[in-house]
């Protein structure tokens, strides 16, 4: 069972554990337990039921909801009607990926070749703080956690089919640096949206992160000046912050908070060539 799979279906489809009891035969105290991580061994039947429901043969991601920002704070949520969507399969594998000219930026997902656009000044300017910040906090704390920036190669699945590039990942297990590459998936993922990244970002890659068992995962959008996190808490809705929150890092206990006031007010001007 993959627990951050089942809370993201869950989230994406809306469903309340009433209706999910009501849909899957499995009573609403026990699924609670479950999503709580309160039962750490529930029984099979029980999650092929709740996996019936959830993710069916035709897995897809229904719209990103939308929230209000304000201090950690998890509002309430407003879903849009959106056609079900399904990941594209294809046919190319980590041979065609290392084929390509090192100067093409692409990332590979369930054998199909996405192009990457050229990062802009402001997504490299929240790469190089947000990954400054972790960076400071693991070497402060010690440990064997590693802060790594794009472009790095993740093998997230561990296969031939699925190379991703994230913009900023923290990797705490050490066997899965292989030098070449990450393999399997981190603690901590950073996306920054862009504009030919929001569907990448916000349905294609956040299912597969969801379903390989990352922790925690940030998307940051600079033009609205918001950070959505996912799966930190247990909660079934993401933590959205505005530009003056302090955002916490679950992975590490929240003994981190990255401080968005100044990271955002710099991207201001940025913005307006200053």
């Amino acid at each position: 069972m993959n627990l951050n799979r089942l809370k993201y279906y869950k989230q994406q489809r809306g469903y309340t554990f009433a209706r999910l009891s009501e849909l899957s035969g499995i009573p609403q105290g026990t699924i609670q337990k479950i999503f709580s991580g309160e039962t750490k061994t529930p029984r099979y039947e029980t999650i092929r039921a709740l996996e019936r429901v959830l993710y069916p043969q035709e897995r897809g991601a229904e719209e990103e909801a939308l929230h209000e920002p304000g201090s950690g704070r998890y509002a309430d949520a407003v879903k849009e009607t959106a056609p079900v969507y399904s990941v594209p399969r294809g046919g190319y594998t980590l041979e065609d990926y290392y084929a390509l000219p090192d100067e093409r930026r692409v990332e590979l997902l369930d054998g199909v070749i996405y192009d990457m656009a050229a990062p802009s000044v402001i997504h490299q300017y929240l790469v190089t703080r947000l990954t400054t910040s972790l960076f400071l906090h693991v070497e402060k704390k010690g440990g064997n956690c590693l802060v790594l920036a794009s472009p790095v190669d993740v093998q997230i699945d561990c296969d031939d089919r699925t190379m991703l590039e994230p913009d900023v990942i923290v990797v705490c297990d050490p066997s899965k640096n292989t030098n070449r590459c990450i393999m399997g998936a981190p603690d901590l993922v950073i996306e920054i949206l862009s504009p030919s990244s929001v569907k990448m970002d916000t349905k294609l890659k956040m299912a597969k992160y969801a379903t390989a068992g990352v922790r925690e995962y940030w998307v940051i959008d600079p033009d609205k000046e918001r950070v959505y996190v996912y799966w930190t808490d247990e909660r079934d809705v993401p933590a959205v912050y505005g530009p003056q929150d302090d955002v916490p890092v679950g992975i590490f206990g929240e003994e981190l908070k990255v401080s968005m006031k100044e990271i955002f007010d710099r991207v201001r001007q940025l913005k307006s060539g200053n």
